[in-house]
């Protein structure tokens, strides 16, 4: 163990094996109050030193450790002296490299199952009872412990589940300590950064914001800068963010593209501008949105047209206050975007992740952009944003909203995505949005988008006459940061009542079908 370190911006460093929870180990280090990074199992020992980290995870991954072609860890990293915690593969890995046995015994573990500890569970373990259930993933298994190691637990098919080294702060579980089906995973987590490793619980959204305060100065300078505000959580806060950092030098810009949500324009040039003070200039450019959107149906395509005009529109901007920002000696030559970390995990960029789908502010980006991108929470996670969000005074209606994509109602139009449509779709989803606040229920979802299935179409009787209307569906999920959703048990009266209102107040729809996939093997939204 060590004395507890005063970690600044020090990161705790993930190494990502290529594990689907890498982006969630990140996220429980944070919220141990330690801020963490993710980077790939290919780092060498130097580039990992380069980083300056406090102590280092090793994730899990779907290989195994002796096949041909497996991930590898630099061995030299265990040389740098750092805390290291592995988790499953990151486990076997730390216990191959330091001369473990890891075997195929033919025994796996999947799911929930019973663990045993060995003695009082070390540092590691320690103040956790005896027998604890834990969340298992895997077919391989430490056989023996590196020497010098102490084994920490067992289960009935893995003598060796976790162990430890004390004197070299080096310690691995064979089990998922970061997702919550392990009954004392955060337990885990927290003993091996604040016990083992020594760390303070000082990372919260005061320092993010000073943090992100001191480098948007350095990197604007006099410069003017651009904000991409649609009136969303992200884009709300980085817009405030860099306010803060700037003053008078941002210019926010807030595109209407003919895609919004009910109220929403209204909501932004009034309520937000009123709580941050930032200078406002609000585009119109709904014909140029739908005129390149006609005849678009694949969802891929319309993001990339929504990202391209998104710019195309700042670039106009720009073009018009330049003679502005020439005459008071500041060109505008920033951006900023309120890219969020599951953004860019989804649109590829993690290391051996796969496109899921481009959001319009990563993938969805022109190669000929005329900026410099600001993103100051591109390595955050919605939750945090959130915080930051209140700590800068914005309004919690804007702050606590259910998130919205860029591309907006665009990609929840399954079909062409035409004037009509939008003001069905704009309607059904004012009223489902208005019913879920009234039955109090915004803060048990994450988010609730309406889909308007505009190329299919179902027969419905309604005042006595056959009609051959459109369906929607309801797509209601919980989730803590959009990486994983499962669908959200709404009460049936509200149901009831929200497909009453839409099937009597919309008059092309005449049908609302319910959405009960989690996700995965769904996303959220459905383009």
């Amino acid at each position: 163990m060590t004395e507890q370190t005063d970690t600044a911006q020090r990161p705790v460093l993930v190494v990502d094996f290529g594990a689907q929870y890498a982006q969630l180990i990140a996220r429980r280090v944070r919220e141990a109050g330690v801020y963490s990074e993710i980077v790939p199992h290919t780092a060498s020992s130097a580039e990992i030193a380069a980083r300056n980290p406090v102590a280092l995870i090793l994730s899990g991954g779907p290989s195994s450790v002796y096949a041909e072609g497996a991930p590898r860890l630099d061995p030299a990293v265990f040389d740098l002296g750092l805390p290291t915690l592995g988790i499953c593969y990151g486990f076997q890995v730390m216990a191959q490299t330091l001369g473990g046995e890891v075997a195929n015994t033919g025994l796996r573990e999947y799911g929930a199952t019973d663990a045993a500890l060995t003695g009082d569970g070390g540092v590691l373990l320690g103040g956790q009872p005896a027998d604890q259930n834990v969340w298992m993933s895997h077919g391989d298994q430490v056989a023996a412990a590196p020497e010098g190691f102490e084994v920490l637990a067992s289960t009935s098919a893995t003598p060796v589940a976790a162990f430890g080294n004390d004197a070299k702060c080096l310690y691995g579980v064979q089990w998922h300590p970061e997702v919550k089906h392990s009954d004392h995973g955060q337990q885990v987590i927290e003993n091996f950064l604040h016990k083992a490793a020594g760390l303070a619980a000082d990372w919260n959204s005061d320092s993010v914001i000073a943090e992100q305060v001191e480098r948007i100065r350095a990197q604007v300078g006099d410069a003017r800068v651009i904000s991409a505000l649609s009136g969303g959580v992200d884009s709300a806060v980085s817009t405030a963010l860099v306010h803060k950092a700037i003053g008078d030098q941002l210019i926010a810009v807030f595109v209407d593209h003919g895609l919004l949500r009910k109220g929403e324009r209204e909501q932004v040039e009034q309520d937000y501008v009123a709580s941050t003070g930032v200078r406002l200039v609000t585009v119109d450019a709904a014909d140029t949105f739908l005129g390149h959107l006609q005849g678009v149906t694949d969802p891929e395509e319309k993001r990339k047209i929504i990202g391209r005009e998104f710019i195309r529109a700042f670039e106009k901007v720009q073009r018009e206050l330049v003679a502005e920002a020439a005459a008071e000696g500041a060109p505008i030559k920033f951006l900023v975007q309120g890219t969020l970390y599951p953004d860019v995990v989804e649109s590829g960029g993690g290391t051996g992740t796969a496109n899921i789908k481009s959001h319009h502010n990563v993938g969805g980006l022109p190669e000929d952009l005329d900026f410099e991108l600001i993103e100051p929470l591109r390595t955050l996670f919605k939750d945090e944003v959130r915080a930051i969000g209140r700590e800068l005074g914005i309004p919690d209606a804007i702050v606590s909203r259910q998130p919205f994509p860029g591309p907006g109602l665009g990609i929840r139009i399954i079909g062409e995505v035409t004037r009509d449509r939008l003001e069905i779709l704009r309607e059904a989803d004012a009223i489902a949005r208005e019913e879920l606040s009234n039955a109090g229920l915004d803060g048990e979802i994450w988010q609730c988008p309406v889909v308007l299935l505009a190329d299919v179409r179902s027969v419905g009787v309604q005042g006595d006459g056959r009609t051959y209307g459109h369906p929607i569906v309801l797509r209601p999920v919980s989730s803590e940061d959009a990486m994983t959703a499962d669908w959200t048990r709404l009460p049936y009266d509200v149901l009831a009542k929200i497909s009453n209102r839409i099937t009597n107040e919309v008059r092309e729809i005449n049908r609302v079908t319910l959405d009960v996939t989690s996700k995965p093997p769904a996303t959220i939204e459905w383009e």
